[in-house]
Formats: C-alpha cells, structure tokens, sequence
C-alpha cells in the first residue's frame, strides 16, 4: 500500500454547522482528512490516504463523504496526477503496454512531472495526448475513455474499457 496525499472540494448547502460537518465526516471514515470551509457553500477536505493505487484512494474518500454527506456535490479533485499504472487502468491495458506507449512515443508523449521508479504525469495532459497523438486511440474514434473514477463501480462485473486497438492504428470496438 502506498500513501496519497490529494484534495477533494465539495459543494455544500450554505447554512451547514461546521461542527455538524465535521462529526459526520469524521465517524463516516474521513478521519485522514483536514477540513476546510473558509468560503461559504464549499467544503475542502485534504486527505492523506494509505491505498493500492491513486484512483482507489481517491475513489474511497469519495465514497466516504458521499457516505456520511450525501447532499455535498464534488466540484473537484487535486492534484490530477497519475502514473503508469493509473493510466493503464483507465485505458483498460496493461501497464507494460502503457510502458512501451511512453518508450515508443518519447517525442510527443508528455513529459512526467517526475521522474524515478514512478513517473507522475498531470491526468488532463495525458487524455490531450491520447486524444491527439495515441495510434489506434478509440479518443480518436469520438469515443471516450473510461473515467477514472467512477460514481458507481459495479465490482466483479468484469466490464473494462478497451482503449488501444493495437500501436498500428485502428479503432477497437
């Protein structure tokens, strides 16, 4: 398990007590995360959460404040990094292919914000690349990705977005 540190915003109904707020989000498993509510109507919470992956930690902290405050609305996540695996995940392949994509296409593909074992990458960079660059992109085809998280995961489904073809182009379908 590794550790993540990100920020999730809320909307909320502006005339919530704040002491109210933070009780239910501290019994509904937020207790990783330091609240803010410095402007009216808007909730911030900065987790710092153990998880197998980036998305499964911000797709369980989502979770948990949909849980405990099912009125608050996410307005927004930060900061979008993500790493091989996060993107292979997204795309549906393996994080080997996602490997050899980056190898493959070091001219054009976006640079990492870090570099080392894990490479970090902003998300919203990656999904313009594959948009515009990836051979066989189904972006390319007008459709979409899987999105990274996911309101209402069915676990054990066995659904998967497939997103390259192949490196030589075409759609999947």
């Amino acid at each position: 398990m590794s550790h993540y540190e990100f920020t999730l915003k809320f909307a909320i109904p502006s005339d919530w007590d704040r002491s109210w707020l933070e009780a239910r989000l501290f019994e509904g498993g937020c207790d990783d995360a330091l609240m803010g509510t410095g402007l009216q109507g808007r909730l911030a919470l900065s987790f710092s959460r153990e998880a197998a992956s980036a998305s499964d930690a911000v797709t369980s902290a989502i979770r948990d404040v949909r849980n405990a405050v099912p009125a608050a609305v996410l307005v927004e996540v930060t900061p979008d990094f993500v790493g091989v695996s996060d993107v292979a995940d997204l795309f549906g392949f393996s994080r080997q292919n996602m490997r050899k994509l980056v190898q493959t296409h070091r001219d054009s593909f976006p640079l990492p914000l870090h570099e080392g074992r894990s490479a970090l990458w902003h998300l919203a960079d990656v999904l313009e690349w594959f948009a515009r660059e990836a051979p066989g992109s189904r972006a390319r085809c007008g459709s979409r990705p899987r999105p990274l998280l996911q309101p209402d995961p069915v676990p054990g489904s066995g659904r998967s977005a497939r997103g390259l073809a192949s490196y030589g182009g075409g759609c999947a379908g």
